[in-house]
């Protein structure tokens, strides 16, 4: 028999891929396109989830254009960008100065546990994030609070007060996220070639030189996907503060996913809910598409 004969195998056939997909294209439709087109409908529907003997009619564009006049929905948005440009920028800067450290050649074994350990708070849920942000930011045996009796201050309702409330989810951000861009300036930096970056070290000891003219090529990429993920996390955050404030006090910490949550759940206008939700996917992909236009760059 020739070697190029082939004995067919009775148990694969020409749909045996399909059947290997079919689990993760079931659960994609399932998860995520099912409940996206179920949103995309319901928001050109008066959908009240309390009278379903009225029915669910079509009213065209009147959710879209009841959102675009509420003024709560455009000032829990623009909580929610606040948040953004405060938690970001030090995400960011944390991350990279982690980074620049780990990267640092000579560390060994401390540069492995270090990894191991960054992990750690991206493994970690936001609504357990956000029960240790009740903990430590309690006003009565808080760590926090404890911090500064140390430097002897008096102590702080935080969780009670608007501005020590948006505070404290702000730094639970950071200390859930900063591991996150660290990792990832990380693994640019390892791509880097070895001999590029140490003849820039016997060029110069300006370590903001070698930064800007040899390693931030191959950081863009890496920040490029940090600024759209973070940006899409940041919309659709809600577990965390919702634990820790319940959006409030009053609407100190109302970010537009408590807001949308509280439309659609509370006040069981669907339809309006709906209709912000696809808003606020409308302004993830816009912005994305705009990171990518200013900050990527192809490494040449």
């Amino acid at each position: 028999m020739s070697s190029e004969t082939r004995t067919p195998n009775r148990g694969y056939g020409r749909f045996t891929p399909l059947w290997f997909l079919a689990p993760s294209i079931f659960v994609l439709l399932a998860v995520g396109i099912y409940p996206l087109l179920f949103a995309l409908v319901t928001s050109f529907r008066r959908y009240n989830i309390t009278r379903p003997r009225d029915g669910f009619p079509f009213i065209g564009f009147d959710n879209y254009v009841a959102v675009f006049n509420d003024t709560s929905f455009w000032n829990a948005l623009l909580l929610t960008l606040r948040f953004y440009v405060t938690a970001l920028p030090v995400q960011i800067a944390l991350g990279l100065f982690v980074a620049l450290l780990l990267h640092r050649p000579g560390l060994g074994f401390l540069r492995a546990f270090a990894r191991v350990s960054l992990v750690v708070p991206l493994a970690t849920t936001y609504a357990v994030v956000g029960l240790i942000g009740r903990l430590i930011f309690n006003g009565n045996f808080g760590v926090a609070n404890q911090i500064i009796g140390w430097a002897g201050l008096p102590g702080f309702d935080w969780l009670g007060s608007p501005a020590g409330a948006f505070a404290a989810i702000v730094m639970m951000d950071i200390w859930q996220w900063t591991p996150f861009c660290a990792l990832i300036f990380l693994a640019g930096l390892s791509m880097v070639p070895v001999e590029i970056e140490e003849a820039a070290r016997l060029e110069t000891r300006s370590k903001l030189a070698l930064l800007r003219h040899v390693q931030l090529p191959y950081l863009l990429p890496g920040l490029t996907a940090i600024l759209i993920l973070r940006s899409a996390d940041v919309l659709k955050l809600f577990d965390m503060v919702f634990v820790m404030t319940r959006g409030g006090p009053g609407s100190a910490t109302d970010l537009v996913s408590v807001y949308i949550q509280r439309v659609g759940f509370r006040v069981f206008d669907m339809g309006m809910a709906s209709a912000q939700a696809i808003i606020l996917l409308i302004f993830t992909i816009i912005i994305s598409r705009l990171y990518i236009r200013l900050f990527y760059r192809e490494i040449e």
